[in-house]
């Protein structure tokens, strides 16, 4: 619907006095600066008008350097106050609010989507660990993340409203895939660290993670929406060709974007050489293929085609046997070992058995504090109290999210934690039954990046290195599927 000029929204009171200031301000500050330092000012003068004008330039900032927060920790000659991805989440807020403030004239107008509900119920009984948690300091840490979460969630659905979630989208598989390319560069020789040496040749990649194995999570939660997206542009395009008879540029272009991309992230999970990535983005790739069809019996059949395939392909000889390898030893890792006590340690079951270790401390810490557990975040500071003999060194984590979850928030905490996924996993089905192309395979492909973080998360934690500032953005995506779709789609049965 086009507005007319009358009907366009005006500036507040407020937002004609700021103006007029702000111009004078800024203008006296770039005549009497220097040189470099004016130029410098402009750029940002620039960068803020575009922000004030849309909150979606925010986001490509916030999604790309976000990642950047252990590369900037390690590599840096000084430290900010605050890390990357505050400072970019500040930027988007403040851009938010000013816009708000200029256009509308007030900041609490907060935007609502069912969505929204789980993210709330777990917020909440991760607080209440706070009474039982062994510092403070680190539940504060923990438990702010899932608030900043909360409202990416929020800023999302508010700035992503009449299709502008497709270029948040772009920005999300972009940013993805720059960090993809430095993978590349790293796997082929850009690292030279002897210690994530493989086959001889090449590099284990971490991006800008410091580490594979997160490097590779992060990878693997954004490729399905790459593939989704390629999928769905490319439908746009044959069905403009076949009802009009011409080609509709910018789809093929986007289609093709997205196509590479894929290929290029794909390629970071491989580069990686993390058998949990491996093991869950062939899970997730499964669950694109079960869920695109409408139909549940069509998806049903072309699983059991691809499992029948992948099988087939596994037993003909064709997977490098260092590949075949990593991937049997991957299921090994999770079912070998239940109790880590008594077992021989050696080279080759070394990693098995530490994860394990790590497992049986979350355990005996649930145990000791059922109900609330030991405090979001606690996990490495009460790890010496429930840690196995001579297991002394923590990881940070227990290497399986739903066992810190549990040590962490207790049993209320865990069941929140399964609501929430259970609740976002029914939504993204729901909005599979959007009738537009792009939003339906959007769906399919959350759908993929929820089952990949699912599987993943047996033996890792992916909400790391502010990747979780790009799960808040991602409910929020979904949030605007799910009002796009409608309310009947998530009363009624399965598409």
């Amino acid at each position: 619907m086009i507005r007319s000029a009358s009907s366009a929204p005006r500036s507040s009171p407020a937002g004609r006095l700021i103006r007029p200031v702000a111009a004078a301000a800024a203008g006296l500050m770039i005549a009497t600066l220097p040189i470099p330092a004016s130029v410098f000012l402009l750029a940002m003068m620039i960068l803020g008008a575009a922000l004030i004008i849309s909150p979606l330039a925010a986001f490509p900032v916030l999604l790309t350097l976000a990642p950047m927060r252990t590369l900037i920790a390690t590599e840096a000659d000084y430290q900010t106050p605050l890390e990357i991805g505050q400072i970019t989440v500040l930027i988007l807020g403040a851009a938010w609010s000013v816009r708000r403030v200029l256009v509308q004239g007030r900041l609490l107008n907060v935007p609502w989507s069912p969505v929204i509900m789980p993210l709330i119920g777990f917020v909440a009984a991760s607080g209440l660990s706070a009474f039982t948690a062994f510092s403070l300091a680190a539940w504060l840490n923990e438990w702010l993340k899932w608030v900043l979460i909360l409202a990416l969630c929020l800023l999302t659905l508010d700035s992503a409203r009449e299709r502008r979630w497709e270029w948040i989208v772009l920005a999300l598989v972009t940013a993805a895939t720059a960090n993809a390319l430095i993978g590349a560069y790293i796997f082929f020789g850009g690292s030279g660290a002897d210690h994530l040496l493989v086959e001889g040749r090449f590099f284990r990649a971490f991006g800008t993670f410091g580490q594979p194995n997160p490097f590779g999570g992060f990878m693997g939660l954004i490729v399905p929406i790459s593939v989704m997206m390629a999928v769905g542009h490319s439908l746009r395009v044959m069905t403009g060709w076949r009802n009009r008879g011409s080609l509709r540029w910018g789809d093929a272009l986007l289609a093709g974007f997205y196509g590479l991309a894929a290929g290029l992230i794909a390629g970071g999970v491989i580069f990686s050489w993390s058998r949990g990535a491996w093991l869950s983005f062939a899970v997730s790739m499964f669950v694109l293929i079960v869920a695109f069809p409408r139909r549940w019996w069509q998806g049903a059949a072309i699983g059991a085609i691809a499992i029948a395939g992948a099988l087939g392909i596994g037993q003909s000889g064709l997977v490098p046997a260092s590949i075949a390898q990593r991937i049997n030893s991957a299921t090994q890792d999770l079912f070998s070992t239940l109790d880590v006590r008594g077992v021989d340690v050696n080279s080759e079951n070394y990693a098995v058995i530490e994860r394990v270790a790590h497992w049986q401390a979350a355990i005996n810490m649930a145990r000791q504090h059922p109900w609330l557990g030991v405090g979001f975040g606690n996990y490495e500071v009460a790890y010496e109290q429930y840690r196995l003999l001579y297991w002394d060194e923590p990881l940070g984590h227990a290497h399986n999210y739903y066992l810190n979850v549990w040590a962490e928030t207790g049993i209320i905490g865990l069941l929140l934690y399964f609501s929430l996924w259970f609740t976002i996993f029914w939504f993204t089905w729901r909005a599979r039954r959007s009738p537009d192309v792009i939003g339906r395979c959007l769906a399919v492909g959350l759908l993929g990046s929820w089952t990949y973080l699912a599987v993943h998360s047996l033996t890792d934690n992916l909400y790391v290195n502010n990747v979780f500032l790009h799960l808040g953005v991602m409910f929020g995506l979904l949030a605007v599927l799910h009002e796009h779709t409608g309310r009947r789609a998530v009363l009624t049965g399965l598409a």
